[in-house]
C-alpha cells in the first residue's frame, strides 16, 4: 500500500533495547511502510547497536539533559531512566525531519488487536496488516480539537464483554501510544506515571486526550523486560508512581487498591472531579 500520508511517521521511544526492539519487528510483520525512526538518548550507551541494527539515519540521538529544563519533571531527583524526557523531546524532532504528525510507541508491543468486527460485536482478533490503521486513526485525530488520541491497552477491557470499552466507549486518557502533531504541543510532566500526570493535569484546563478502543495494542509486561524503565518500576512498584498523579491532580486521583486476591497500591482517576463541564441551560438563573 502507497504512503498517502507524507507528513506523518512513527517514533518508537527505545533505552538499553537495541537488540530487542518488539514494536520494530510488529510492524514490519505487519507490513508496515510508514517512515520509523528510533528515538535514543545520549545517556544510552547502547547507541552505537541502535546505529548497527537500524541505521544511523533512523536513529535520533537527543540531549537528555537539555530536555530536562524544559519541563517538570515534579520532583529533585537525578535519575532520568525514564520516557519522560523522550515523550518531550518528539515535537522538536518530528519539526526537524518535516513531519506535521507523527505516532510515539514505547517499545515492547508483540501485536495489534481489533476489539470490535465490521458489526460492532467485542471480538479478539490480531491486526494482520497496518497500513490501513494508521491513516484511518490520523484522519481522526485530524479531524478533532484533541492534543493527542491513543489506542487502548488490554488493562482497558477487564471485565471482557461488559467493560466500558466494550461498549465502545471512549475514554478521557491517553497512554502508550500518542497521536501528536507539532500544531499543538503540550508538555508531558512528572518524571513517572507521565502519560497519566499529563492528560489529568492538562485536561482540567480543558485539553482532550482520548483513547480509541477499537483496536489495542499487546505488550510485555513491564517488569519482565529488560531495559526500558523498567529497573525503575523494580526499585519503586506502583507506589511512587502513582503518587506523581495525585501531586499534579490533588482534584480528581486518589490511590487506592487495586486486583482480587494480590492487591496493589494504584492511582484511581474521578473523572467527575477532572474536567470542565458544560452546564445545560436549564440551570441559568439570570438574563443577560
Amino acid at each position: 500500500m502507497q504512503n498517502k500520508n507524507k507528513d506523518f511517521c512513527i517514533f518508537i521511544l527505545s533505552h538499553g533495547r537495541a537488540d530487542n526492539v518488539h514494536t520494530f519487528r510488529t510492524l514490519k510483520r505487519m507490513g508496515c511502510t510508514y517512515p520509523i525512526f528510533f528515538i535514543v538518548d545520549n545517556e544510552d550507551k547502547t547507541v552505537d547497536k541502535y546505529y548497527k541494527n537500524f541505521g544511523k539515519e533512523n536513529v535520533i540521538v537527543f540531549d537528555k539533559l537539555a530536555i530536562s529544563k524544559t519541563f517538570d519533571t515534579g520532583d529533585n531527583f537525578d535519575n532520568r531512566k525514564t520516557i519522560v524526557y523522550a515523550r518531550n523531546a518528539c515535537f522538536d524532532i518530528a519539526e526537524k525531519l518535516g513531519y506535521k504528525y507523527f505516532l510515539q510507541l514505547d517499545d515492547d508491543y508483540t501485536a495489534f488487536e481489533f476489539r470490535f468486527d465490521s458489526q460492532y460485536k467485542y471480538v479478539t482478533d490480531k491486526i494482520r496488516k497496518i497500513n490501513n490503521i494508521f491513516p484511518a486513526m490520523l484522519e481522526y485525530f485530524k479531524s478533532m480539537s484533541a492534543d493527542s488520541i491513543a489506542f487502548a491497552q488490554g488493562g482497558d477491557f477487564i471485565g471482557g464483554s461488559e467493560s466500558s470499552s466494550a461498549k465502545m466507549r471512549m475514554k478521557r486518557k491517553c497512554m502508550n501510544t500518542f497521536f501528536c502533531s507539532t500544531d499543538k504541543k503540550f508538555k508531558f510532566v512528572g518524571r513517572i506515571n507521565e502519560d497519566v500526570n499529563t492528560y489529568t493535569s492538562h485536561a482540567s484546563k480543558g485539553s482532550l486526550f482520548l483513547t480509541v478502543p477499537n483496536i489495542n495494542i499487546v505488550q510485555h509486561q513491564t517488569q519482565s523486560n529488560k531495559g526500558g524503565m523498567s529497573e525503575v518500576y523494580l526499585d519503586n512498584g506502583t507506589y511512587l508512581k502513582s503518587f506523581y498523579s495525585v501531586m499534579y491532580s490533588p482534584n480528581c486521583v486518589s490511590i487506592s487498591l487495586m486486583g482480587n486476591k494480590e492487591q496493589r497500591l494504584h492511582h484511581r482517576v474521578s473523572w467527575n472531579n477532572a474536567v470542565p463541564k458544560i452546564l445545560s441551560e436549564r440551570h441559568k438563573k439570570y438574563e443577560n
